[in-house]
């Protein structure tokens, strides 16, 4: 899947706006990394929250880990990991790393990134990688599936009149789940039985995985909660 990825859709740029465009493309271009990667990594780890911190001192949109990694890719102070552009350059520099280190094989490269690159072998077959490390693989493509849809290969110029400005979504928790399996299966029944629900689903930290419910506004927000309990899901 992700083979395919790198040679039939890396090169395609998404056409719905998203945050931080500016950061984002200029750590794309400088690290030769397909834009709608470093946009999935930065949604499955933080949902583009800047002030994001994980339980395991991660920080950030690209959820850089402090001190090891952070001070390896030459940031020196806590509090810079908290600049959206220094924390995207990062991560995209980390990946870059990872890419070269394990042959271009974004699978295991990805794996890596979430896992450490100690405790993922170059030696072995991406199926024999650890099963938390192979999840993270599929979660970060299933983020990325949000930026290909519609993406184009089109010049960014012949695209700009027909973008928006990022307009950010607020969330309310539905149910977190131990596992990551569960609240993916629990989100594709919701989408299934409810395709037009704005619902998503996160890791929170550690065995805490969590299916939301995106809003733009009051209204969203009402229109959402209805459709849930029509499906016997309560919101609180």
């Amino acid at each position: 899947t992700w083979r395919h990825y790198l040679a039939a859709d890396a090169r395609k740029k998404p056409s719905a706006p998203f945050p931080f465009e500016s950061c984002f493309r200029s750590a794309a271009r400088k690290h030769d990394l397909p834009l709608t990667l470093l946009l999935a990594v930065a949604r499955g780890e933080s949902n583009f929250n800047p002030n994001a911190k994980s339980d395991r001192a991660c920080h950030g949109l690209m959820q850089i880990q402090w001190p090891v990694t952070a001070k390896y890719l030459g940031i020196y102070r806590l509090t810079a990991l908290y600049d959206p552009c220094t924390n995207i350059n990062a991560g995209a520099q980390y990946l870059r790393e990872l890419l070269d280190r394990y042959d271009q094989n974004l699978h295991l490269a990805l794996a890596a990134y979430n896992y450490g690159p100690n405790r993922i072998d170059r030696s072995k077959r991406s199926g024999d990688i650890p099963q938390g490390a192979q999840w993270y693989s599929g979660y970060i493509y299933h983020h990325l599936g949000k930026f290909l849809q519609g993406a184009t290969i089109a010049p960014e110029a012949a695209m700009a009149g027909q973008r928006s400005a990022y307009i950010p979504h607020k969330h309310i928790p539905i149910i977190t789940f131990a596992q990551p399996f569960r609240a993916a299966g629990f989100h594709d029944h919701l989408h299934k039985q409810a395709p037009d629900l704005n619902i998503e689903w996160y890791r929170t930290g550690r065995r805490r995985y969590q299916v939301v419910l995106h809003y733009a506004d009051k209204p969203s927000l009402k229109a959402g909660i209805t459709k849930l309990k029509r499906l016997g899901v309560a919101v609180k």
